[in-house]
């Protein structure tokens, strides 16, 4: 990862000398504009990333999707994963996967994989929360690669997961509305793309930071269209985290920019959706209040009617933009 970090740079520095060289700092990152923003790698190392690099040809025509894994969670395998195989029938029928529970499918974001801390909070708030199935969407083998070549593997790795998740219906029951699909940065698009995808609409998307750069105005993005409702917490709306509203309803913590309390970095903040996220699943106390327009929300000044922000609801139905404080520590 160092050597990545270190070949990004150089080619970097060698492109344009005005680049920033502050390992980490974004004050200069104007949002659809800059072209070089600092991301933090899967150990939380700042690394310098072009948004303006090219993306290989045989990359665009080749499909990401297909290195997807699958790893199931349930209340009797807390601890211990069971790889689900699209096209195995008996890894999901030998599986400790249940028709009768929901199904919450969370996933990752760039350069991380579906082991991480954050992936693992998830997964243990959703079984404190409630019996489900658990299914934990690993693309680490195309995530851990360039931004751009991982940004323009999000729509297969989206559409090769809809169809896993058609192909486990089909064998062992289910059906997507009783799904809740979870995703983080890049993940959140991921999911988006997995839910127009799906051959029947999913319940429920929520996008926790959905990723930012190179995701303004691209169609391929998370937004209203992915279920039946979608729902969005933005933590470093502007950097790392898209701030635009994309969703049937948009959550903005702390006005949704960095820095989020307790955090010094983007990475810090970036990450707060997920725990803020995991908290709400264990209880409702996370609750924004409806704001007039995106500058209310920045200022974090709303004073509209209460919405409570995440939880597993599957039925949770909502519009709008709100804004909340939150403190710095767990339970926020």
């Amino acid at each position: 990862m160092k050597i990545l970090a270190a070949i990004s740079f150089f080619v970097a520095v060698c492109a344009d000398s005005t680049i920033p060289v502050v390992p980490g700092d974004n004050s200069h990152y104007v949002e659809g504009v800059s072209r070089y923003i600092w991301m933090p790698d899967g150990e939380g190392n700042p690394l310098l990333v072009d948004l303006h690099a090219p993306v290989p040809v045989d990359f665009l025509l080749s499909r990401k999707g297909k290195d997807n894994k699958y790893f199931l969670y349930t209340r009797q395998n807390r601890n211990d994963y069971q790889a689900l195989v699209k096209g195995d029938v008996n890894s999901i029928r030998n599986s400790n996967y249940r028709d009768d529970r929901p199904t919450k499918v969370i996933t990752h974001g760039w350069m991380h994989n579906g082991k991480t801390e954050l992936m693992k909070q998830l997964k243990e708030a959703f079984l404190d929360d409630a019996d489900v199935n658990v299914i934990v969407l690993d693309w680490s083998s195309t995530a851990r690669n360039f931004y751009s070549l991982a940004v323009r593997a999000v729509p297969d790795v989206g559409v090769q997961l809809a169809q896993f998740l058609d192909f486990v219906f089909d064998t062992a029951g289910g059906n997507w509305d009783n799904v809740h699909l979870v995703g983080h940065s890049l993940g959140a698009h991921v999911m988006g793309n997995a839910g127009r995808a799906a051959s029947s609409r999913p319940m429920r998307v929520t996008g926790l930071d959905p990723a930012g750069p190179q995701w303004g105005g691209n169609a391929k993005a998370l937004n209203r269209s992915s279920a039946t409702y979608v729902e969005s917490i933005h933590t470093d709306g502007g950097v790392l985290g898209i701030f635009d509203p994309i969703s049937h309803a948009d959550f903005y913590p702390n006005g949704g920019r960095s820095f989020q309390p307790g955090c010094f970095t983007n990475s810090c903040s970036h990450s707060r959706a997920v725990l803020l996220f995991a908290s709400s699943l264990r209880s409702n106390h996370l609750q924004g209040r409806l704001c007039a327009d995106l500058n209310e929300a920045r200022r974090n000044k709303c004073t509209g009617s209460p919405f409570v922000m995440g939880t597993s609801q599957l039925s949770k139905r909502g519009t709008g933009l709100y804004a909340l404080a939150t403190g710095a520590k767990y339970p926020y």
